[in-house]
Formats: structure tokens, C-alpha cells, sequence
């Protein structure tokens, strides 16, 4: 909706994609602000068993919820959406060398945080042995 109400802003012959995710990220971080005092949310724990795959899809999410916001971002954008690194300076209004130094340290954050629940998951699983 927000889009629509500023279609007239939109100039020919730029990105609209990128337009379009720049209105998405205004609006992403509107709300953000808004839930910033909202209560915690406790995960509830449980003795379900659940199959490797969706284990190793929450320990993806878990670690990139744990990425700082810009780092996150960058990584979202290149690698889920699929965008250049010009495009997304475009859409964060940042220099292109400021994307590339994001995306490069959310890489090996994300690493960094694979490898620690996987050494986590070895070592309970030599203790239980």
C-alpha cells in the first residue's frame, strides 16, 4: 500500500525493485521501532522429536537472527533475494564498498555461528556416548 500511495516518486528509468525494497526496508524499520518496548517472546521448550532438517533450518535462522541488523540485511538481500552489490547500495543508500565489507563479515559471522552449534551438537553427543 505504501508503494502504491508513492508510485508518482518512482522516476523513469531507475530500479523498481530496488524502489520497491527501499519502501520495505522504511517500512521494516518503522516497525521496529514501534515493537522495540513490546514484551520478550519465550520459545517453549518441549520433548518433541523433530527431524534433522528442520533442526538444522532453526540453527540457520537462530544464527541469523543473531547477526547484527545490517549484517543481516546484506546477507538477505544478496543471497535470498539475489541482488548486486550496486543494488543493494542503492536500496540501503550506503557506498557499494560498505555492502561488500557487510557482506563479507555477515559470511563469516554466519560461519563462525554454524561452527559453534556444531561443536555444540558434537560435544552433548559425546557426553551422552
Amino acid at each position: 500500500m505504501l508503494a502504491w500511495r508513492s508510485f508518482h516518486q518512482l522516476r523513469p528509468g531507475t530500479n523498481a525493485r530496488a524502489w520497491l525494497f527501499r519502501i520495505l526496508f522504511n517500512a521494516f524499520y518503522a516497525r521496529g521501532r514501534k515493537l522495540r518496548n513490546a514484551p520478550e517472546v519465550i520459545p517453549l521448550t518441549g520433548g518433541i522429536p523433530v527431524a534433522p532438517s528442520f533442526d538444522e533450518a532453526t540453527e540457520v535462522s537462530q544464527a541469523l537472527d543473531r547477526l547484527h541488523v545490517e549484517h543481516r540485511t546484506v546477507l538477505l538481500l544478496g543471497v535470498v533475494e539475489g541482488f548486486t552489490c550496486g543494488e543493494m547500495a542503492d536500496i540501503l543508500s550506503v557506498p557499494i564498498g560498505t555492502v561488500m565489507s557487510r557482506m563479507s563479515r555477515a559470511r563469516q559471522a554466519m560461519r563462525t555461528q554454524l561452527a559453534a552449534a556444531v561443536a555444540g551438537v558434537e560435544c552433548a553427543g559425546k557426553e551422552n556416548s
